[in-house]
């Protein structure tokens, strides 16, 4: 299985933050998926794509141009897809995913599980959509979609398909 996980290339100020990110990377690698991601070395990208290939697993990166001529990207994965620009590199993420992870992360990765979940309430994307909530983070989101539902913006069968597991044993349950 592909699994697309939108984080950001900074660390966060928790080390709990990269001690999580290396056990779901181990755990897409010893599971036999395939990550797909950002493409990125440093911060907690880095920190996934290296969990996953210390792991045994296979790592696909897909960065902008503009990444790369910056060198950001992370040299020793399996594959880096060079895109043109950010909106290609979202649909590159989406289109190679048959599920989708937002650890936590800043505007961008909001942003990307963002379309991921537009696509899901349009029924363009049926594959499972996953906020990974740890130490409620994400909390305030989840009760924003919650607010949606009560203020009659979003229908709860649509809201259901959102899933907030809180540890990586939750996703692992989830996508076996």
């Amino acid at each position: 299985m592909n699994i697309t996980v939108y984080l950001g290339s900074a660390r966060g100020n928790d080390p709990k933050y990269a001690e999580e990110v290396i056990k779901l990377g181990t755990w897409i690698g010893r599971a036999g998926h395939r990550l797909i991601y950002g493409g990125s070395r440093i911060g907690l990208m880095g920190e996934l794509a290296e969990a996953v290939l210390q792991a045994g697993g296979e790592v696909i990166g897909i960065e902008p141009g503009f990444f790369v001529e910056s060198c950001l990207q992370h040299d020793g994965i399996t594959e880096l897809i060079v895109t043109e620009t950010m909106a290609e590199r979202k649909a590159k993420l989406i289109e190679m995913g048959d599920a989708f992870i937002a650890f936590p992360g800043g505007t961008g990765t909001l942003e990307e599980i963002a379309e991921v979940m537009s696509q899901v309430r349009l029924g363009h994307n049926d594959k499972p959509c996953m906020i990974l909530n740890i130490d409620r983070y994400y909390e305030p989101l989840k009760e924003l979609l919650d607010h949606m539902v009560d203020e009659g913006f979003l229908d709860q069968e649509s809201r259901d398909k959102f899933l907030f597991p809180e540890d990586i044993e939750s996703i692992s349950q989830l996508l076996g």
